[in-house]
Formats: structure tokens, C-alpha cells, sequence
């Protein structure tokens, strides 16, 4: 959305090299090949995670022999050398993998610097070690961080220092129970961060019985787009803790993974159905026949038909039956009411803007705007209520003082006609969708959160490819300030270029739509 390189976090599975591969080079070096032909074999986007400590300054001396310290002394028996490390990391690359490594201390960050390892990882117990995650964010490396045991304030702090520090960062959803129970996963956790917190990418990293697969499914259609597990192998010397995976498992999460991926389907949008599922639907329908000879000329009425099934080729459908359609040649007893014999009314004017309110209704519950009861609705049809979806726009009057507050809503590929006030001064500001804006003969795209100031005298216009949501903020609105470049439109009365109505005017749209009479003016 903007010109800023981020770095890309989407659908990354981070391998964390469980309890240090022992300090062995060798089985460090089975486990990453073991790991990269899984990758590969699933066509997934896998990294492999190392863990730095500096260990002669990150534990006290008098720690150093004899320690009964959690973790210490596993800490001290895995100890390899940098230049094992040196040839893990080359192993890592030749698999194609994504290398990435966390620091537990200030100190390890230049370390990891100067490997060039791709991304730093903040584990959850040191996600409030501000002395390291100042250092972290220093080293410029994209950094994903983990949240196990943080509250919201804490998570929003890292947000707020991440970003105002310039940091390409992503946050992964963790429970920090090793191993977790089902009943402590808080899935819906995803939710809340992809609400919270916008534009990063949102992951989750797992400790549960690594036998499971069916949670990376739903953290996925939850909006997850990261992942991270403890690997390892077996071996007659090397027993697994409950929370790490043999390759076997990766294998089986892997392909859980893809499936649940094609389960879920469409990201945005809605999909078009497929030829199978619309043959699937059709022969349930219902079909029009006639219940006694329907002569041709004859308005098709309730009376005059019923519906069964099966639906033949061609039938009208009892879902397109309506009023106004009109019989042209003799339609017998129990025959099939063919649409090529039908004479379909044309839709009314009221209908074409009634069908687009249902898609704007759903643009701003998807946009988050909430309106009260007490707004007017203008529907602008500059060329026409039948051309409205191409030229045309909602405006909802939300206040008109001394200062003036409207929401916006266009279609998918609206156009807003080039104009200019001369006394409003307004600025626009996207709430959804994105907005283009030719201002002066200039051309902006606005995406949301951008603004845009249309002074008094300045040509305007707007429209949107994929339908847009925003707020125009303006001094007060008068309703003779607009004037237009096309000539046929200032010619017409302000009544016949826009429906305006009480809320969303339910009862009051058709009635002031058959009255203006208004014959179509088609785009240019």
C-alpha cells in the first residue's frame, strides 16, 4: 500500500531447533536436512531458528559449575562454537531455507549481525527485555516477536516501540505452557490482533501435543499467516520433549496445513460459483408451469401458474417470477414456462438503486461505520437513475452547521463527475477501500487514513476500482455550490441529479423516483 519495502512475513513456518540439536553439529545438520526436504516435499516457505545466548557474560559466575538453576545446565552442555554455527547457516541456505535466530542477550545481536542471519526472533521472555529489544531494533533486521504470558498493555507497547523505531516486525500469538492443552490455545486470540493491530502480519507459535494438527487449520481461516514449532530427531541417545516435532509430525502438519489453506479458499471476495455447483443448484429448483392454456398477450399472474420441479432448460425460475411479464405465444397446461416466450419488464429505476443499497449497507458494516437513525441520504445520478452503479455516489449527511460531516460511499467503479464549489472548502479521508482523486487535473490514489484538501474554485472529481468508504469534512454545504464540466449536467434541476430521502428512504425511493420522470442520459 505505500512505497516503503516491509519485509514479507506471509505464510513463513519458523523451525526452532529444539533444546539446541544437544550441541552436536552433526545432528544439527540431519535435522535441517530432515526439515528442508519436508519443506520442500510441501511446498512451504520454512525457516530454520537458531538460539544465541553469550553465555560467559549471560550467566552469573557463580552459576557456572554445579548450577541446580532452571535451564542452566542444559544451557552450558549444548555450548557449540561459532564456527559450527557458521556451517548450520550454510547448511540452512543450501536447503533453501530462511535463516533466523534468537538472542537472548544484547550482546548476540551483533553476532547474528554479522552472520547475516535473515530474521531476528524475540522469544516471549524477553519480550519485555527492553535492554535487548532496543538492541534488536538497532540491528535492523525484520524481527517477529513472540507474546506468550503478556498482557494487552504490554503487547500495545511493543507495537507503539516497533514502530515508531522503523522496524519491519510481525507478532506471534503464544501461550507459553509447554506443552498446551486444547483448552488453553486461545485461537481467538488471532482475532483480536489482526483488530488491534493493523497492517502486521499475525502468527502463532505452538506447544501443544505436536500429534495435533487439526489447531495450525483453524489458526489459519482465523487469520494467522505464521507458524512456528520445536523440531528435532529422535535417536537412540536423543528423546523429544512433548512439545517438539519429529520430522514425521512436520510431515503431517505440513500437509494439514495445505489442506485446511484449500479448505478456506477465497481471502477477499466473494468466489463465482463453479459450472459444478450452479448444475447442482439447478436441479433443485423450482420451475413456472401453467395450471391451465395461458393465451399469448396474457400478463403472467400468482393465479395463473404454480412452481415444481424439476426446472427445464430455459424455464423461468419460481426466483425470477414477478409481475409484468407478459405471455407471447400460448403456453399449454402443465408446459414449462420458457423465457424465450416471455416478454420480461424492464427493472424500474427504483429498483437499480434499492439492489445497490443492500451492497452499500454490507460496504460499511465492512468498513466498521457505524450510522444512528437520523441521517438523509442523497443518491447523486448525474446521468441518469439507470446509470447510477457507473456515474453517481451515496452521500449520508451526517451533520450541516457551520461545519459539515458526510460519509461517502461509491460502488465498485463509480465515477463522481468533475466539479467545483465555490464556497465549500472539504477534505477528503478514506475509510475503507481505495479512493482516486483528480484534483487540478492531477491524480492521487488514497488509500485509508489519507486525506485529501479540495479548496474552494479547484476542479474535483473521484472514483474507486474497488469501491470506497470515506468521510468528507467540510465547511458548511450549500445546495447551489456545485458546478460541473459537463454542461448537461448543470442544465438540470438538482432534484433530477439527486434522490435525497430520510434515512435510507424505504417507502419515499419509489414514489420520488416515478415522479422526476427523468430520462436516462448515458455515459460518455
Amino acid at each position: 500500500m505505500d512505497d516503503i519495502l516491509t519485509y514479507d512475513f506471509e505464510n513463513l513456518f519458523v523451525l526452532d531447533l529444539a533444546n539446541n540439536h544437544q550441541g552436536s553439529l552433526a545432528h544439527g545438520l540431519n535435522i535441517i536436512k530432515a526439515m528442508g526436504e519436508q519443506a520442500k516435499k510441501h511446498d512451504v516457505r520454512a525457516g530454520l531458528k537458531f538460539q544465541f545466548r553469550q553465555l560467559d557474560t549471560f550467566i552469573h559466575p557463580d552459576h557456572k559449575k554445579g548450577s541446580t538453576a532452571p535451564h542452566i545446565p542444559r544451557f552450558l552442555d549444548t555450548r557449540m562454537e561459532p564456527d559450527d554455527y557458521r556451517k548450520l547457516l550454510k547448511e540452512i541456505r543450501n536447503q533453501g531455507m530462511i535463516s533466523i535466530s534468537t538472542p537472548f542477550d544484547e550482546e548476540s545481536v551483533p553476532y547474528i549481525v554479522d552472520m547475516d542471519i535473515d530474521i531476528l526472533k524475540i522469544a516471549s521472555c524477553s519480550a519485555k527485555d527492553w535492554p535487548l529489544l532496543e538492541a534488536a531494533a538497532e540491528s535492523g533486521k525484520p524481527i517477529i516477536c513472540s507474546t506468550g504470558g503478556l498482557t494487552l498493555e504490554e503487547i500495545d507497547s511493543l507495537y507503539s516501540f516497533f514502530t515508531h523505531r522503523g522496524v519491519d516486525f510481525a507478532f506471534m500469538h503464544c501461550v507459553s505452557i509447554y506443552p498446551t492443552p486444547p483448552e488453553d490455545l486461545q485461537l481467538n486470540q488471532i482475532d483480536l490482533f489482526l483488530k488491534r493491530y493493523p497492517n502486521v502480519t499475525v502468527g502463532w507459535s505452538t506447544h501443544e501435543d505436536q500429534d495435533e494438527t487439526a489447531p495450525v487449520q483453524i489458526a489459519y481461516a482465523k487469520g494467522a499467516r505464521m507458524f512456528e514449532r520445536h523440531v528435532g530427531i529422535e535417536t537412540d541417545k536423543i528423546k523429544l520433549n512433548k512439545y517438539s516435532s519429529t520430522p514425521e509430525q512436520i510431515e503431517a502438519w505440513f500437509a494439514a496445513y495445505n489442506k485446511g489453506v484449500a479448505m478456506c479458499g477465497a481471502i477477499e471476495g466473494r468466489p463465482s460459483a463453479r459450472d459444478i455447483e450452479i448444475d447442482a443448484i439447478k436441479t433443485l429448483q423450482r420451475g413456472v408451469y401453467a395450471k391451465e392454456p395461458i393465451p399469448a398477450g396474457t400478463e403472467l399472474t400468482r393465479d395463473l401458474v404454480y412452481f415444481a420441479m424439476p426446472i427445464e432448460e430455459g424455464q423461468l425460475s419460481s426466483g425470477e417470477f414477478k409481475s409484468g411479464i407478459i405471455v407471447q405465444n400460448e403456453i399449454k397446461e402443465d408446459a414449462a414456462a420458457l423465457k424465450e416466450n416471455l416478454e420480461l419488464p424492464e427493472e424500474s429505476e427504483d429498483q437499480v438503486i434499492k439492489k445497490a443499497i443492500h451492497e452499500i449497507k454490507a460496504m460499511l458494516h465492512e468498513a466498521g461505520v457505524h450510522l444512528n437513525a437520523d441521517f438523509k441520504t442523497e443518491y447523486s445520478h448525474h446521468h441518469g437513475v439507470a446509470n447510477f452503479r457507473e456515474v453517481g455516489a451515496v452521500l449520508i449527511d451526517i451533520v450541516n452547521r457551520d461545519y459539515c460531516k458526510k460519509i461517502i460511499v461509491q460502488l465498485p467503479g463509480q465515477v463522481h463527475p468533475q466539479h467545483y464549489h465555490k464556497l465549500k472548502e472539504e477534505t477528503f479521508q478514506v475509510l475503507s477501500g481505495e479512493l482516486i482523486v483528480i484534483l487540478e487535473g492531477k491524480k492521487r490514489i488514497l488509500y485509508p487514513g489519507d486525506t485529501c484538501l479540495v479548496q474552494p474554485g479547484m476542479w474535483h472529481a473521484f472514483r474507486t476500482e474497488t469501491g470506497c468508504v470515506f468521510e468528507e469534512i467540510s465547511t458548511k454545504h450549500y445546495n447551489d455550490d456545485s458546478f460541473y464540466k459537463d454542461k448537461k449536467i448543470n442544465a438540470m434541476e438538482r432534484s433530477e441529479r439527486k434522490t435525497v430521502v430520510n434515512h435510507w428512504g424505504r417507502y419515499e425511493l419509489p414514489e420520488k423516483i416515478r415522479r422526476k420522470g427523468i430520462k436516462p442520459v448515458k455515459a460518455a
